[in-house]
Parts: C-alpha cells; sequence; structure tokens
C-alpha cells in the first residue's frame, strides 16, 4: 500500500481549507450603507413638497424625484388652493424635481398646481407614480389614481425633455380596455428605456397585469406579456399565496428595471416576489420576498442594482416591513444580514419606503409614499 507523505500533503490541503474558506467569506459579504441626514439640502425659496410618488438616477448621478402636490390639500391645513390662501407659509414645489449627487435643488417642473409647456395637449396623471430618466435625458412618469366623478383614470404614461417639455403620451386616460389593449394602459407605475433598442418597458400596473413594450420614441405597441411569460388574463383570481408554486398571473406589477446582463426585473408586489425576464418576455426565475408577510401592500415594490459592473446584488424596496432587502442577483437569494431600514420618522428610517433606485458609485436613494421625504444611503463598501 502506498504511504501518503503528511508533510507534502498538510501544506496543500490546508491551502486548499484557506481558498474555500475565502471563497466563502467573499461569498458571505455584502454592500452595507450610511444614511445622508443631510439630503436634500434645504429647497429654495419656501417650497413645500407633497408625498413621493417616484424617484430616478440620470447619467449624471443627477437624483429626480416626482412628488404629489395634490396631497398637500387632503387636511387643508396649508390652504394653498385657497383664494386667498389661509397661509403664507410656502409654495407648492413643482412636481417634478432634479437634485444634484450633494443634495443642491436644480430645477422643477410640472404638476396640476405648476403647469407646463403652455398648449401642449396631454393628460396629467391624478396620481403620479415612478420617474425614469432615460438615456437621452428624457424624463418618464405614469399615473395610478381614479376619479369616478370626473370621468378620468390614469390609463397612461407622459415623456418629457429633461426641462419638461411634453414629447409623448402612451395611452389616454379612461380609455383602458384591460390588460389585452395594445394603446391605453391602466394604473401604470414606472418606465424603464432600453438604450439597446429604444423600447419602452412598463409595469402595468395596479389594475391590469402585465409588461407592456412600446417604441419609445413613437409610442408604437411591440409586445406584452404576464408573469412567467404567461399571456395576461385579467380572470384569474388575485387571491394570495404564500408557500408553494406561485400564482401563474401578476397581481400587482409595481416596479420594471433592466440589468446591466439585459435581464428585465419585474416587481409583483402582492405576490411578494421579483420576476426575471429576457427583453422578449422569456420567464428566466423568480424569487420571493419576506413570502409569508400577509400584510395586503405586499412585499415587493422596486428593484435597484449595485453598483459593481456584475450589479452582484439585487436591492428591494419592501413598504410594510419597513426595510431594503438585499438579494444575490444571480441567485435571487436573501442576505438576511444586508436588510436595512426600520419604522421611524428620523433619518435611516422609513415611514413607508415605496420606491427605490441607485447611482453610479453603489449609493442608494429611496423615496416614501406616505410623506415628503426622499433619503441617500450612501455606500461604506463590502461587509468583512
Amino acid at each position: 500500500m502506498t504511504r501518503l507523505n503528511m508533510r507534502a500533503v498538510a501544506p496543500a490541503m490546508m491551502a486548499a481549507v484557506m481558498s474555500l474558506a475565502a471563497s466563502v467569506y467573499a461569498a458571505e459579504s455584502y454592500p452595507t450603507f450610511k444614511v445622508d441626514p443631510a439630503w436634500p439640502k434645504q429647497l429654495p425659496n419656501d417650497i413645500i413638497m407633497g408625498d413621493i410618488g417616484g424617484i430616478g438616477v440620470d447619467a449624471n448621478d443627477h437624483v429626480w424625484v416626482i412628488n404629489r402636490q395634490r396631497t398637500l390639500d387632503r387636511t387643508n391645513f396649508l390652504g394653498l388652493t385657497k383664494d386667498p390662501a389661509s397661509s403664507v407659509c410656502c409654495r407648492y414645489a413643482p412636481a417634478v424635481i432634479e437634485f444634484d449627487a450633494e443634495g443642491n435643488y436644480i430645477q422643477g417642473w410640472g404638476g396640476p398646481n405648476s403647469p407646463t409647456d403652455p398648449g401642449a395637449k396631454f393628460d396629467w396623471p391624478l396620481g403620479e407614480h415612478g420617474i425614469t430618466v432615460d438615456y437621452k435625458n428624457n424624463v418618464w412618469i405614469c399615473g395610478y389614481v381614479k376619479n369616478a366623478e370626473q370621468g378620468l383614470d390614469d390609463n397612461q404614461c407622459l415623456k418629457f425633455t429633461k426641462d419638461g417639455k411634453f414629447l409623448l403620451q402612451i395611452g389616454h386616460s379612461g380609455k383602458s380596455k384591460g390588460s389585452l389593449d395594445t394603446e391605453n394602459l391602466n394604473h401604470p407605475t414606472q418606465v424603464y428605456v432600453w438604450p439597446k433598442t429604444n423600447e419602452a418597458f412598463i409595469s402595468d400596473g395596479y389594475v391590469n397585469r402585465r409588461v407592456i413594450v412600446f417604441d419609445a420614441d413613437t409610442g408604437k405597441f411591440k409586445r406584452m406579456w404576464g408573469a412567467y411569460g404567461n399571456k395576461p388574463d385579467d380572470n384569474v383570481t388575485k387571491d394570495r399565496v404564500y408557500e408553494g408554486p406561485g400564482p401563474t398571473q401578476f397581481n400587482t406589477v409595481h416596479g420594471v428595471k433592466m440589468s446591466n446582463d439585459g435581464l428585465l426585473y419585474v416587481n409583483d408586489r402582492q405576490n411578494n416576489r421579483v420576476q426575471v425576464f429576457t427583453p422578449d418576455g422569456k420567464f428566466v426565475k423568480e424569487g420571493f420576498v419576506a413570502r409569508n408577510t400577509r400584510n395586503s401592500f405586499g412585499t415587493s415594490f422596486s428593484s435597484a442594482f449595485s453598483g459593481d459592473a456584475a450589479q452582484t446584488f439585487l436591492y428591494i424596496a419592501d413598504l410594510p416591513n419597513y426595510k431594503v432587502h438585499v438579494l444575490n442577483r444571480q441567485t435571487l437569494v436573501e442576505i438576511p444580514e444586508a436588510a436595512f431600514g426600520h419604522a421611524g420618522p428620523y433619518p435611516g428610517q422609513f415611514n413607508q419606503v415605496h420606491m427605490i433606485t441607485s447611482d453610479s458609485k453603489g449609493n442608494i436613494y429611496t423615496s416614501e409614499a406616505n410623506g415628503a421625504r426622499a433619503q441617500k444611503w450612501v455606500f461604506t463598501g463590502l461587509s468583512k
């Protein structure tokens, strides 16, 4: 029998063990963040924001928010729409606001109380939802509210230049015919424009149950799909399940974002999951987010990616659990110790974290649906 030379083997075994340990250590590392309590800086000229309906980052790492001016009138506390106003404290901030990375106010335009582009014909949404700045520096917003008394319903998304000139409307208020309608939307939530094909991918949405794709310049319909790439079907129940196979149709399609490697991540909010597709709608994989959460809101609100070229980590905003989840993007397995945020009114806490985005340096920005607050979370490196 051949005898092993333990003196020779031991160092090799030790090296292998150390290499394995190092790889496991690396695999378990995760991104860490520190909130910037001074971001954004004081707004100029006594303007004040309402609830934040969306947040996005452009190619220059400037941050854009869509603020819901009408929410300031809910209690008539400010009385800004009264004549004369019952308060002289402040004025409406424009609906669309651009900040630089340091939190300085750059510009603002648009909204029901700050009209923009006089003479242009478009349906400003009753309830603003989502904001995206595409690779051509155009700004996209959508809407998610219905007012039966006025006969208005947000069945549209809008496209503007970065200084507020109207360019395109996809869908028309009060015209939706359901999830197979190729002309109108129904309470859409977010747009992503893919530079490779100049196509606008829309999560559509609160009422419809699909991802739908249009030419980003002409608004021409290209294709659509539902959960797992199925044909959208409005007749399928929206009953939620908390174990076993996921529902065959989307429930609330709330966010859409494309990764660097050309995969589309779709937040199916009330089904507590994110599904991944090729750009042509082929289902790739899914991951559940705090699946056993039974709150009516659901957990998977919107997505963002880490700043490294491989986009190793996927971030998911979770409103009812007051946190941001961190997932391994390849496996869609959550890294529990990486989650951050908890309930509260102070910096580093959340009221209702709603939308999330990230910049080229790996910093994260979050917006809250209840309360006029956006926050910056500075990337501080990987855990050790």
